[in-house]
C-alpha cells in the first residue's frame, strides 16, 4: 500500500525580501510536489523566484535542480512543481521581488506576498 502525507510548511506567512521555509524530513517518499497559494500581496507587481534545496542531515543546503519556480499573485491563487531525486530534507529558498520603480530603477522594497506552502510527499 502506498504512503502519502501533506504537510503545511507554511501558514498565512507573509514573505518579503530573502527567504527560507522551514525544513522538512522526507527520505521516506519516493515523490514530492510543491503548492504554493497565495493569499494577499503587496507592493509593486511582486513575483516570488523559489528553487527547491535538499540536505542530508536539515542543517547544510544546496539546490535540487537550480532552476527557480517563478510564482506570480496574478496567474492565480495557487502554483505547483514536482521535485525528484531529493535527499532526506527538503525546503524552499526564494526571494519576494517587486516591479522596478520607473523613476530610479530600484526594485520594490515593499514587494510582499502572503502564503500558505504546501509539500505533498508518497512513498
Amino acid at each position: 500500500m502506498r504512503q502519502s502525507l501533506t504537510a503545511v510548511i507554511e501558514r498565512n506567512t507573509t514573505l518579503t525580501g530573502e527567504f527560507t521555509t522551514e525544513p522538512y524530513e522526507a527520505a521516506w517518499a519516493g515523490e514530492a510536489r510543491w503548492f504554493v497559494r497565495v493569499l494577499d500581496s503587496t507592493g509593486r507587481s511582486p513575483r516570488l523566484l523559489v528553487r527547491t534545496q535538499i540536505s542530508p542531515d536539515g542543517l547544510h543546503w544546496c539546490d535540487l535542480d537550480g532552476v527557480d519556480q517563478i510564482v506570480t499573485p496574478g496567474d492565480g491563487p495557487l502554483h505547483s512543481w514536482s521535485a525528484a531525486g531529493f535527499g532526506g530534507w527538503l525546503r524552499l529558498r526564494g526571494t519576494v521581488v517587486g516591479e522596478q520603480a520607473p523613476e530610479d530603477g530600484s526594485r520594490d522594497e515593499a514587494a510582499g506576498v502572503k502564503v500558505l506552502i504546501y509539500l505533498a510527499l508518497k512513498a
